[in-house]
């Protein structure tokens, strides 16, 4: 049990800024548990939608308040890899030009435009689900869970992009590998309680199928696979596995 929570705690360090204590560890190993690690998370920011709700706070709030908390828990992380990626993407010729560009911090158009669009289907999603309190519940645990699953998609399927950076230590490891990643979704999916699980079914494909495009524009554009992928990975299987649920409400 102590090796399991050791292992959760490098994952839940790896997917945001809680400062969980403890040392390095195995960072494959923590890798494994990353369906866990975004289940909790998905947990803290239902548990904050819910509580809005239930304040009488209206619906489109409570779905802000929600997605706010987890980008607050997660130091905004994985929004932050997605306005880099559309920056980059957007506005260089070369691939090393977009990976410069990647590293600044400071946000374009493209990542502006990326991160509203992000912000706006979640919430909308959360939004359908609010007549569902306990369901919205379930698929923001299962969203979570597939999306930190999903992140390691690129970091396992792409060769790195830099010499340096998060993507090519992850990518590194023994933890991720094509086969594995396989199974990582069917780890954890709460969601299965209360849907159909034809609908659980579309929203892993639909997730799959994402994060699978997302791989083919990196290779494209830069070549392979950084951090900040990873990052816009865990957000376009987000938003996929919120859309298809909230369309089954």
């Amino acid at each position: 049990m102590k090796s399991v929570l050791r292992d959760l705690g490098g994952a839940l360090r790896f997917f945001s800024r809680l400062p969980i204590p403890g040392g390095e560890g195995d960072f494959a190993r923590s890798l494994r548990l990353a369906p866990l690690a975004g289940a909790l998370l998905g947990l803290a920011g239902g548990l904050v939608f819910i509580a809005a709700l239930s304040l009488r706070l209206p619906v489109a709030a409570a779905a802000l308040l929600g997605l706010g908390f987890g980008a607050l828990v997660t130091g905004g992380l994985h929004e932050d890899g997605l306005a880099d990626i559309a920056d980059g993407f957007g506005g260089g010729f070369t691939a090393a030009r977009k990976l410069e560009i990647m590293k600044d911090s400071r946000i374009g158009a493209f990542g502006a435009l990326a991160l509203i669009l992000s912000v706006g289907l979640r919430a909308s999603a959360l939004a359908a689900l609010a007549a569902r309190p306990a369901s919205a519940l379930l698929v923001m645990i299962t969203a979570g869970a597939l999306s930190r699953a999903a992140a390691l998609a690129p970091l396992a399927l792409l060769p790195p992009a830099r010499a340096d950076g998060a993507g090519r230590a992850a990518g590194a490891s023994g933890a991720l590998n094509p086969a594995f990643l396989l199974a990582l979704p069917f780890a954890f999916p709460p969601a299965l309680g209360v849907f159909d699980a034809a609908i659980c079914f579309k929203a892993l494909l639909l997730a799959g199928v994402s994060v699978i495009g997302l791989s083919a524009l990196a290779r494209d554009q830069i070549g392979g696979q950084t951090g900040d992928v990873a990052g816009a990975a865990q957000q376009v299987a987000e938003i996929a596995v919120l859309l298809v649920f909230s369309a089954a409400i």
